[in-house]
């Protein structure tokens, strides 16, 4: 049984909350793409936790997850968030955290490229709003073929060393002659992997191996993904996307089993609309200023990895409906419908109107997504708290008809509804 939970949308729909509910009826999740830009927060009867590297799944003792190949991994992060998770009582060892041999690393010089270009694109106003992680520059030299992988710290034979060496000095080109930084120093570099070597070599492993043997065995295994469609290197907003495939298609790719197919695609996406970064963002259009602060003060909008204030509007149901159909989503769980307790009318972007006066329900790209503008509908809102409702029966009228709405603009069903960050503040619809 292989499934998948995806984003729908910008990234932070809450699919960190959805795994860690959901992975109480699985044997394996394993992230498939991404870094450290961006995080799970999961909050459960142990504490709040924050991810950003290791799949949601570490919280449950009987899971074992797995970090595939197509993410890219920045072992010093990674030693910090194993280190703060294992001071909240999570056991976290070879047997339960497998490293694919196939993911990228991500060096301190790919962090440091990072911030420096975001600086001087921020001279002329034409930043990413990159989280400086490094993330792009990593995938970058992986397409270059100019990277090492969490398998070579395995092997630290003098073949690694020579590698390093021309990765290095191909890096230098840039770091000396562009950015007119010290060289970076290719001793530094080598002390730095064996370090890590000692650390991650008993996790790394052919996980695409361990995953085949799993779904051959019958084990269920539940893939998760990192940020949304919208931020797809592909099919996002691009340019401003993440580096990497965050599409429920690749996730058997990524994780090392690329000729298994899906068995189910489970999409998550919020009661609102949230966006961290740069890039179009037409439902913030739809509200003002003070209505926008309102929202993001009752949703807790800041960036799990960053802190960053979120971009915040109603709900996309545009965006949301493209979302769907490039997740290929089976069902879906929407999250965070109690934060729109307090709203007397709920607004929801029911169209677009383009430049030149069309009014559309498809999702456009470049330009014209660039000048869209949000054609709304309004909803009646329920006036009460939600938060201690379990079943969908007990929900006033008005939010089941707003969660109904939605399901109708977006063509799929929505089996889960979250209404707070518990894992039983989750009503699942027979």
């Amino acid at each position: 049984m292989l499934t998948a939970i995806t984003g729908i949308n910008w990234g932070d729909e809450g699919k960190g909350r959805m795994v860690d509910l959901l992975s109480q009826d699985y044997d394996i999740v394993a992230r498939y793409q991404g870094g450290d830009n961006a995080g799970h927060t999961v909050k459960n009867g142990r504490g709040k936790f924050i991810l950003n590297l290791i799949p949601s799944g570490i919280l449950r003792p009987d899971v074992v997850c797995v970090m595939g190949g197509g993410m890219v991994i920045d072992p010093e992060h990674l030693e910090k968030e194993i280190a703060a998770l294992r001071e909240k009582g999570v056991a976290i060892g070879p047997a339960n955290l497998k490293i694919s041999d196939r993911a990228t690393i991500t060096m301190p010089f790919h962090v440091e490229q990072d911030g420096l270009e975001e600086a001087r694109l921020a001279k002329t106003g034409a930043q990413f709003g990159s989280t400086k992680r490094g993330i792009a520059y990593t995938y970058g030299d992986k397409f270059m073929k100019k990277t090492l992988r969490m398998g070579d710290l395995v092997h630290m034979d003098a073949g690694v060393r020579k590698r390093l060496a021309t990765i290095v000095e191909s890096k230098n080109l840039t770091m000396v002659n562009i950015y007119g930084q010290k060289p970076v120093d290719v001793d530094a570099m080598w002390a730095w992997c064996q370090k890590y070597a000692a650390l991650f070599a008993p996790y790394v492993c052919d996980t695409g191996a361990f995953l085949a043997e799993a779904d051959d065995a019958g084990k269920k295994i539940l893939f998760e993904a990192q940020l949304g469609a919208l931020r797809d290197i592909d099919y996002g907003i691009y340019p401003y996307t993440s580096s990497s495939n965050t599409i429920g298609a690749y996730a058997p790719i990524g994780a090392g089993i690329p000729g298994r197919k899906l068995d189910l695609s489970i999409g998550i996406m919020k009661a609102y609309s949230s966006c961290v970064g740069e890039g179009p963002f037409t439902a913030e259009l739809a509200m003002t200023e003070a209505e926008k602060d309102v929202l993001r003060e009752h949703g807790h909008e800041y960036g799990a990895a960053t802190g960053r204030p979120r971009r915040v509007g109603p709900f996309d149901a545009v965006a949301s409906r493209y979302g769907v159909q490039c997740q290929g989503c089976d069902v879906l769980a929407l999250t965070l419908l109690d934060v729109l307790d307090y709203m007397e009318e709920i607004p929801i972007v029911e169209k677009y109107r383009l430049s030149d006066g069309t009014v559309t329900g498809r999702f456009p790209m470049g330009k014209t997504l660039d000048d869209a503008q949000p054609v709304l509908k309004a909803m009646p809102g329920w006036h009460c708290d939600i938060s201690a409702v379990r079943r969908w029966e007990d929900l006033p009228a008005a939010a089941k008809a707003y969660v109904e709405a939605l399901e109708a603009m977006v063509g799929c069903r929505i089996q889960y509804i979250s209404v707070g960050p518990e894992r039983d503040a989750c009503i699942v619809r027979g």
